[in-house]
């Protein structure tokens, strides 16, 4: 049996390989929504496909790579993976992600298969109909030119007819290819330190300390989901829509605690629908990940040991399962899922969770023809949201909502270098956060004013209901995009595309986060400190927090 300190190096420099992967995606890919945003995953596993370490990346995308890199190994086969291959996949019903989150996959060799690395990372254009991002689509061909894995990389050596499809299907070819390299990159620097790892300890050493972590992970799991609640909890909520339509879009999630298990179930919530909102299982599964993960062991790194107590259900053809042909590149549905699990959870445990933050994530994107370059752009940002007051203490923000953690907002620099977008405005919004014994934290306002023509797209699908409150809380204002404000012209939006022109402008009002508790408890000088900070005007504070019994 492998030694505890053996166990713990073992582990440890897993961890660092996967972050030594990320370091090296980061410096070398070529769009900022991975170098700036650090919209991608990273991932390690053993033979038998197990989980055994993640880099920070997306929160949302938690375990997504095990679906797609399991889908991908078994359409590929085993008996056609040779040393120095590299897979691409992108097939959104095996990928757990829409087609533009494009998974690269690699084995490791050292003499005989030891391992594998996975990297996913959002391109910018692979052919899709619109350029930039879908909002519209009904149909998975609409989405872009699929690859259900297909290698890029065959034996060390490029595949040039793939390289050169690929090229010619997008809008932006070489920052494109650009981040395949960059992905491939990072895999290449992954299985030398994997190689590495195996030569210095031995395959039967390694192999033992990954079976002792998992199992560690497995039996902390368990002890945290003893000492939670036992129960079975149901929440609802609704997207503003689909894309296509106005209708409302329903969701519903039961969440059970019970025998050592946790079930996540979408039942009841609406059959699949026209436009991209749809969420293939694997992303279903990767965002009830992140919430199971934090209300057991949020300290603790990833590997397959942490979800084996974890199920999640969705019937195939629905919301949460879809299936070919059904639109899905508008992903946004997992983010609001994910505060639906945890506005089912709170029922339960409202002395463990914070209120709603923000609801959604407020995302918006630029793209047009670059007067410097004569080049397409197309460059997105997804704005920060208040979190939601907790127990014991308020909400932090601005901040990225919890779907996205680790990831970053692009800065202003990057939006205007690269785009024709010129930001006038970025401030707190007062008065955003919902009221409570602790607030929740405030939402942003930016304004923006374009100098160059083309579309602003803003994909935001929680604009029309309020973030949740908690025991006694406030909801706190919602996601708001103002379109041509001041003019005849202004419109409030949610998901759009707006040709715009120069001179027009755009507001982006982001949500705050739900209050906790009722805000006459609140400490008269944490009001005052509100104030000071203008997350609080003077009105709201007279109105909101007066004493229920004044001294």
């Amino acid at each position: 049996m492998t030694d505890g300190t053996t166990v713990e190096v073992v582990r440890s420099h897993l961890v660092s390989v996967a972050e030594e992967m990320r370091a090296t995606l980061v410096r070398t890919s070529f769009n900022p929504v991975i170098y700036e945003v650090h919209d991608f995953g990273i991932s390690i596993y053993d033979p038998a496909l197990r989980l055994v370490a993640e880099s920070t990346g997306l929160s949302r995308f938690l375990g997504a790579n095990d679906y797609s890199i399991r889908k991908g190994v078994e359409y590929v086969g085993r008996d056609n993976l040779h040393p120095g291959d590299v897979v691409l996949l992108n097939y959104p019903y095996w990928n757990a992600a829409h087609s533009y989150d494009a998974t690269l996959f690699a084995p490791v060799f050292d003499g005989e298969l030891i391992g594998f690395v996975c990297v996913r990372a959002h391109w910018m254009d692979l052919g899709a109909k619109d350029p930039g991002y879908v909002l519209d689509s009904t149909d998975m061909h609409q989405e872009g030119v699929i690859f259900p894995g297909t290698k890029v990389v065959s034996r060390g050596e490029p595949v040039h007819e793939i390289h050169e499809l690929i090229r010619f299907n997008s809008r932006m070819p070489d920052e494109v290819l650009g981040d395949l390299h960059a992905q491939i990159a990072a895999l290449r620097t992954g299985e030398r330190r994997l190689v590495e790892l195996d030569r210095r300890y031995g395959r039967a050493t390694v192999a033992g300390a990954i079976d002792t972590v998992i199992a560690v992970a497995e039996a902390s799991t368990a002890d945290a989901l003893a000492a939670l609640p036992q129960g079975s909890w149901t929440a609802e909520d609704l997207l503003d829509d689909d894309g296509v339509t106005d209708d409302p879009v329903k969701m519903r999630v039961t969440v059970t605690i019970a025998d050592g298990t946790c079930v996540v179930d979408f039942a009841g919530s609406s059959p699949a629908v026209a436009g991209p909102v749809n969420l293939p299982l694997g992303a279903t599964i990767a965002t009830a990940r992140v919430a199971f993960k934090a209300i057991t062991t949020p300290g603790e790194a990833a590997n397959a040991g942490h979800f084996t107590a974890l199920t999640v259900r969705a019937e195939p053809g629905t919301l949460f399962h879809a299936v070919y042909p059904a639109a899905t590149f508008t992903q946004w549905t997992g983010t609001v899922a994910l505060e639906l699990i945890y506005k089912a959870l709170a029922q339960g445990m409202p002395d463990r969770l914070p209120a709603s933050s923000g609801g959604d994530v407020p995302g918006f994107m630029m793209v047009g023809v670059h007067p410097d370059t004569g080049r397409l752009f197309a460059v997105s940002n997804n704005e920060p949201v208040g979190w939601g007051g907790a127990p014991h203490h308020d909400g932090i923000g601005p901040a990225n909502h919890l779907a996205q953690t680790q990831a970053r907002i692009t800065p202003i620099e990057v939006l205007e270098a690269r785009t024709g977008m010129f930001v006038e405005r970025l401030e707190i919004r007062t008065d955003s956060g919902g009221p409570g014994r602790h607030r929740g934290g405030p939402g942003l306002r930016r304004d923006i004013r374009f100098v160059t023509g083309g579309e602003f797209l803003s994909v935001v699908k929680k604009t029309r209901s309020r973030p949740w409150a908690l025991d006694g809380g406030h909801e706190p204002e919602p996601n708001q995009v103002i379109v041509f404000p001041g003019t005849d012209r202004e419109e409030r939006v949610s998901t759009r595309r707006t040709a715009v022109s120069p001179g027009d402008r755009v507001t982006v009002l982001t949500a705050g986060g739900g209050g906790h508790g009722d805000p006459r408890d609140r400490d008269p000088a944490a009001v005052r400190d509100d104030l000071a900070e203008g997350y609080v005007s003077p009105q709201a504070a007279r109105d909101l927090y007066e004493r229920k019994n004044p001294s």
